[in-house]
C-alpha cells in the first residue's frame, strides 16, 4: 500500500497479542528508481515471502540500504535471505553491526549509521535519530519531505510498547517531537495519518508520565512490588501477554524512580527456619 508519494508499506498480521495490529515493513524512495527497506521481519519463511512478493509487486527497484530499526528478531529475523535477494548493506545502530555481521558473515554488507545521519534515495532523505528505551541499539527515521516519521518498536500504532530503560525512552520521545512530522509508520499495529499522527508521540509521552503518577499514588497507597502495583492500576481483565507488557513497563517505572533518588528498593533477605530446638531440613 503507498501510504505517502515515498513511501509504501508491507502489511502482515503475525498475530502477536503483545502488539495488536499486525507488523509492518516500509519500502521508502522512488520504485521506479531506488529505495531502502526499512526492516526485515520475523524469520518466518512466509514472512520473508511477504516482502520479496510485494518487492516483485512494486518493480523490483534497485535497493541502496536496508535499515534497521533495532535487533529484535522480529525486525531482523529475515535479514540473511533478503539481503541476499536485494544485494544491499544493512545499516543499523553501532552497538547491534557486530551481531549483523555474524548473522550475514560478511563485514563489507553492515555499515553502521551515525548519530542523525542522512540516507538520500529515489528524491528522499532519511535521517537516522538513535532513540534507545525500547532497546539500546534502536534507531528511528524521519522523512522531512513527507512529513513521516518511522518509529520501529520506540511508539506502535496501537499500543504502549515495551520499555528497557524509561529515562532514556522519555528522552528519546523528546527528540523525535522535535522533527515535524505528521504521519507515524510504526513497526507494529496500523499506520497513523494526519490528523492523530501528528500527536501521537506527545500522546505517548503524556501517557507514559500520566502512568508514573499512577506509580506513585500506589507507592503511598502503601503497594510494594511490581505485581501489586501492576493489580492496583492496570485493569484486571488484561490478557496473559498484555499484563505481563504491563508488569515489565511498572518495573521500568520504579526503576526510573530509583535512579531519580524518588523510590528505594529494599533486597529480600533470607534465613534458615527454625523447627523446636534445631534447623528444619528438607
Amino acid at each position: 500500500m503507498r501510504i505517502t508519494p515515498h513511501v509504501y508499506n508491507m502489511h502482515i498480521d503475525d498475530g502477536a497479542v503483545s502488539h495488536p495490529g499486525g507488523s509492518n515493513n516500509y519500502f521508502v524512495g522512488d520504485p521506479s528508481s531506488e529505495m531502502v527497506l526499512i526492516d526485515t521481519g520475523d524469520h518466518w519463511r512466509e514472512w520473508t515471502r511477504a516482502i520479496l512478493d510485494y518487492y516483485d509487486e512494486i518493480g523490483r527497484p534497485a535497493i541502496s540500504a536496508i535499515l534497521i530499526t533495532h535487533g529484535h528478531m522480529d525486525h531482523v529475523g529475515g535479514l540473511d535471505r533478503i539481503q541476499e535477494a536485494m544485494g544491499a548493506p544493512a545499516r543499523c545502530h553501532p552497538k547491534l553491526a557486530s551481531r549483523l555481521v555474524k548473522t550475514l558473515g560478511d563485514e563489507d554488507a553492515v555499515l553502521p549509521l551515525e548519530s542523525e545521519e542522512e540516507i538520500h534515495v529515489g528524491g528522499a532523505t532519511l535521517r537516522a535519530l538513535f532513540t534507545p528505551g525500547h532497546e539500546v541499539d534502536h534507531v528511528c527515521y524521519h522523512l522531512a519531505q513527507d512529513r513521516v516519521m518511522f518509529t520501529g518498536d520506540t511508539v506502535l500504532g496501537a499500543s504502549s510498547t515495551s520499555v528497557g530503560d524509561l529515562s532514556a525512552y522519555m528522552k528519546s520521545l523528546e527528540l523525535l517531537m522535535g522533527f515535524d512530522h505528521d504521519t507515524v509508520c510504526p513497526a507494529h499495529g496500523p499506520v497513523v495519518p494526519p490528523p492523530k499522527g501528528a500527536g501521537l508521540v506527545r500522546w505517548q509521552y503524556d501517557h507514559r508520565a500520566r502512568r508514573e503518577s499512577q506509580v506513585l499514588e500506589a507507592l503511598r497507597e502503601g503497594h510494594t512490588t511490581a505485581d501489586s502495583i501492576t493489580d492496583a492500576i492496570y485493569p484486571r481483565n488484561l490478557k496473559e501477554g498484555l499484563r505481563r507488557s504491563a508488569r515489565r513497563n511498572v518495573s521500568t517505572h520504579l526503576e526510573k524512580l530509583k535512579g531519580e533518588g524518588v523510590a528505594e528498593e529494599t533486597p529480600a533477605s533470607f534465613r534458615l527456619r527454625q523447627s523446636g530446638g534445631g534447623f528444619s531440613r528438607p
